[in-house]
């Protein structure tokens, strides 16, 4: 086993420095964001693959889901269970990841569906409230002997370091890849006021993911969009579409807006490369593949 270097603090990033500690590798986690500063840190994190059908997708978010749900034993991992839906203005949709869905979990044809949608499909699945689970991933990486540090890179590490490079958006610079663009998302973070269940119209894109203690609305994806500061009119938007579907929120206390860059490619990049590994461009499903891809590039590391 050899020490391995991995670069960035997002979930990909600890996800994979998990995994390889696990496999007995050492593992030193080197970002400039830290954990809770991370895009992943804004991220609602409901499983569910929506991105473009993609080489692997089916088998890393399986893989994931199954991670998930043995972490739900554990209440300090921030994972838990909850049944949500779907939703589609016109047609049926098409869930050409079904087959990522374990038996039993659905997805059901919804009947109970809000003003202004067709259909819509209900399933059980992994919901993760990104603060928490952050904390416990560093912990975990701590736990097995890892470190978690921060330093701002101009390029990848060199030496003799095996190199995973999960640097998200920052991929564009240290994988030189122009592939790599942010896509813009924006959020409304307001209180809990006895929400559930979730609800995804990602056609709009609108979403109301439930947590302990609050409620993530969302949200936006504008691709080319560098901005982190919150825009007051698109906040007022999710707000408005989120109380369409969910009426209970339209008196919903604010308690915060955030806004994070997805690390948008045309495809996810996993493959070695000499001695770096690199693993991003998972978009806004970076959660929901995050154990398979921590999987493949344990794999990729014993090459």
């Amino acid at each position: 086993m050899r020490r391995v270097i991995v670069v960035g603090a997002g979930v990909i990033g600890l996800s994979c420095a998990v995994r390889l500690l696990e496999a007995g590798h050492r593992v030193d986690v080197v970002a400039r964001d830290l954990p809770l500063e991370t895009t992943s840190a804004v991220a609602a994190a409901v499983w569910l693959p929506y991105a473009r059908p993609q080489d692997h997708v089916l088998r890393w978010a399986r893989a994931a889901y199954d991670a998930f749900a043995a972490l739900c034993e554990d209440e300090s991992t921030g994972v838990v269970m909850r049944t949500g839906t779907e939703l589609f203005r016109e047609g049926e949709g098409d869930l050409w990841w079904r087959a990522a869905l374990p038996d039993g979990a659905g997805p059901d044809r919804e009947t109970s569906l809000p003003p202004g949608y067709a259909s819509g499909v209900t399933m059980r699945t992994p919901v993760i409230e990104m603060p928490v689970y952050l904390r416990w991933l560093s912990a975990r990486v701590e736990a097995l002997g890892g470190s978690i540090t921060r330093i701002n890179l101009s390029a990848l590490p060199a030496g003799e370091a095996l190199v995973v490079n999960a640097s998200g958006i920052g991929a564009r610079l240290l994988g030189t890849d122009p592939g790599v663009a942010p896509v813009r998302g924006q959020v409304v973070v307001v209180e809990q006021v006895g929400i559930d269940r979730w609800w995804v119209d990602a056609e709009t894109p609108t979403y109301i993911v439930p947590r302990s203690g609050d409620v993530v609305l969302g949200g936006t994806a504008i691709e080319g969009e560098w901005s982190r500061t919150p825009d007051p009119a698109t906040a007022e938007a999710i707000l408005r579409n989120a109380a369409e579907i969910e009426p209970r929120l339209a008196v919903a206390r604010i308690l915060r807006h955030k806004v994070g860059l997805r690390p948008g490619r045309p495809s996810v990049r996993l493959q070695r490369e000499g001695d770096v590994i690199h693993c991003y461009g998972h978009g806004g499903f970076g959660v929901t593949v995050s154990w398979g891809c921590a999987d493949d590039v344990v794999g990729l590391a014993s090459e």
